[in-house]
């Protein structure tokens, strides 16, 4: 039977990092992961007619992720990121504005890989200008009535409009975000431990059948209809958090796709991977041979033990 698909709607861009430029953005980060865990995967973005826009389409080329949904804009540049690294590992971002990005199409190539996928992947961060916004639309409308609608929360000042986020999440079947998020959106204070009652009142709001809540360090958890699994973080040697949070949720989505796992299994897989990516530079790092991963498995991180620590999910 074939596997189900996965289409991630969204920005796709470089990081500017203090040591190297790495490809980047959520949905292509997720895309990634995805596509190394065997899961077939489309992306519909845009990028400039530039030497930075053939980079990463030469990239996702030899990663065997299709182009054809990511479209060529003459008039605005490829997107970029200036990533500023502190001293745990943990970025801060300026995200350049009126960039290719900004402008995605629903194209032809887009609609037809929403008409047959199994999972939509969308963020907040896109949602900024209003034709991606509408979009959107054109895409969410287009997919099958049973497929798992992904809304991917990232707040990052300027880019943080909590009404925005509250009109899309009722689109979604699954929402993931991390346990800031999950309190501002819930208007409660941030609070550790607080993870659960954060995603039971955004269940409540949004009628969101499940709805996933990192907390970095400490793990995540995974509501669904009502039933709360918890996973605890693990140590590892962080060297930067970028994409660790995208990495989590691709593994999630292979594993919840793959209809073998359990919501506490898929849950624990992501957050190993997502430990993994936060030991390594960069938020695609090569997967190492031992994992390729045409059962849906994903790579552990180095040195993990099984106590708390600083990596991000």
């Amino acid at each position: 039977m074939p596997r189900p698909s996965v289409l991630c709607f969204g920005e796709i861009l470089w990081d500017f990092l203090p040591d190297a430029l790495h490809a980047g953005g959520a949905p292509f980060n997720v895309a990634y992961h995805l596509r190394r865990q065997g899961v077939p995967v489309r992306v519909a973005s845009a990028v400039g007619r530039d030497a930075l826009g053939d980079e990463l389409l030469r990239r996702l080329a030899a990663w065997e992720i299709p182009t054809a949904g990511i479209e060529r804009d003459a008039a605005r540049p490829t997107g970029f990121v200036r990533a500023t690294l502190g001293a745990k590992g943990d970025a801060r971002y300026e995200i350049v504005r009126r960039v290719a990005w900004d402008r995605i199409p629903a194209g032809a190539a887009a609609l037809a890989a929403a008409r047959r996928a199994g999972a939509f992947v969308f963020g907040s961060l896109a949602q900024r200008s209003t034709a991606n916004r509408a979009a959107l639309r054109r895409l969410l409308a287009a997919l099958p009535p049973g497929a798992l609608r992904v809304f991917d929360v990232n707040l990052r000042p300027p880019h943080d409009d909590l009404a925005l986020v509250r009109r899309l999440a009722p689109a979604a079947t699954l929402l993931k975000l991390n346990a800031g998020e999950a309190a501002r959106l819930a208007g409660r204070k941030p609070a550790a431990g607080r993870e659960e009652a954060h995603a039971r009142a955004l269940a409540a709001a949004f009628g969101c059948p499940v709805v996933v809540v990192t907390a970095g360090a400490r793990g995540a958890g995974l509501l669904r209809d009502g039933r709360w699994h918890w996973e605890p973080g693990r140590r590892v040697e962080v060297v930067d958090t970028v994409g660790a949070g995208d990495a989590f949720l691709a593994t999630l989505l292979a594993q919840l796709l793959s209809g073998y796992a359990t919501d506490a299994d898929a849950l624990a897989r992501a957050c190993r991977t997502g430990e993994w990516v936060a030991s390594c530079r960069g938020a695609t790092p090569a997967y190492p041979p031992a994992a390729t991963t045409r059962n849906h498995t994903a790579p552990g991180p180095r040195n993990a033990k099984p106590s708390p620590a600083r990596a991000a999910g």
